[in-house]
């Protein structure tokens, strides 16, 4: 398929193929995880789902789009743009959840008495809707007219009658949009919002840890320390999200502010490369960091891959051998706070 295709071309295909398929699967079993452990659904996990949605419709709509797109397809200025703005919109969306993960910690650890009484689940899916919304508002804006179409009609060598353009970011998205309106206006502040965000929890759980412990029924260094690591995980997230899409916004600025500069193809690839490889990232992160999905992750590779545990050998619902199973069960998800 990529035999009449330049070397870097063919290497950059191959390598989104890897990628796509490790997102897909990845954040599958993210998913998956949260739906059988009872211990991973709280409010937290609402947001960690929303951006593995995100992260699987990178995988299996994004990426193949972007190889299409790569390889200098022909189509109607629309429908480019339209596959741009999708990029744009689960972008946008992944961003958000990472904001609105670092709020909803954040509230763990300044009003952890009365944290499950203001942040409900009603409240925490009713956040999860109105970031997709707001992303669909950001992402979809070039749609309405913030676009290159007049500057393709201007220069007619580009674009025919029909509006047929060979289909590249660049020539649909205005460079005027993706630096002053997405990048300076929604990823630079929530990227610095959030990192002020972090210091600030970092901050609060190293001055509980320090304090003395008191004698009580529950002791708060441990619920803090349990907070730590979980943030320590999440910070990581968000450290490897900016790492992965700041090279990109970056040559962006130099195509805006220095038309004339030089951009290395080897350098829009790796950009690029990043970009989507961040999306197959964060399972990782959470299979290394938190106890929980790691946890969740082997049981569903030996459940459903090796085949090790079929339900037919698991004990019998009702039996007393099953109602112990299913006592041990509970009490692993209820203890099981080392994250």
């Amino acid at each position: 398929m990529t035999s009449g295709l330049p070397p870097s071309k063919a290497l950059y295909i191959g390598m989104e193929v890897v990628i796509a398929v490790s997102s897909v699967i990845g954040n599958v079993m993210v998913v998956w995880a949260v739906r059988i452990n009872r211990s991973l659904r709280d409010t937290t996990f609402y947001f960690i789902v929303s951006l593995a949605l995100a992260d699987i419709a990178v995988g299996a709509l994004v990426i193949p789009l972007a190889i299409t797109i790569s390889i200098g397809l022909q189509t109607h200025f629309y429908s480019c743009l339209l596959v741009a703005c999708t990029v744009l919109v689960l972008t946008q969306s992944s961003i958000l959840a990472l904001l609105a993960i670092a709020i909803d910690r954040y509230l763990r650890v300044k009003i952890p008495m009365s944290y499950k009484r203001v942040v409900t689940p009603r409240r925490a899916g009713t956040a999860v809707l109105l970031c997709w919304l707001v992303s669909i508002i950001v992402g979809l804006a070039p749609m309405f007219g913030w676009n290159n179409l007049q500057r393709l009609r201007d220069n007619v060598s580009l674009i025919t009658d029909d509006l047929l353009v060979t289909c590249e970011f660049e020539t649909v998205i205005s460079m005027d949009y993706m630096v002053y309106f997405n990048f300076f206006g929604w990823v630079l502040p929530p990227l610095l919002l959030m990192l002020a965000i972090y210091t600030e929890i970092f901050y609060m759980i190293h001055k509980q840890l320090n304090k003395k412990v008191t004698a009580s029924h529950t002791d708060p260094r441990r619920y803090f320390g349990k907070e730590l690591k979980l943030a320590k995980s999440l910070a990581l997230v968000l450290l490897l999200f900016a790492v992965s899409w700041l090279p990109l916004h970056i040559l962006n600025c130099i195509t805006l502010f220095c038309p004339a500069c030089d951009k290395p193809v080897f350098l829009i690839y790796i950009a690029i490369i990043l970009t989507h490889g961040n999306s197959a990232v964060n399972p990782i992160v959470y299979a290394f960091r938190i106890k929980k999905f790691r946890t969740a992750f082997w049981k569903i590779w030996k459940q459903y891959v090796l085949c090790q545990d079929p339900v037919g050998r698991l004990p019998q619902r009702g039996s007393q051998r099953g109602q112990s199973h299913e006592r041990r069960l509970r009490q692993n998800d209820d203890d099981d706070d080392d994250v």
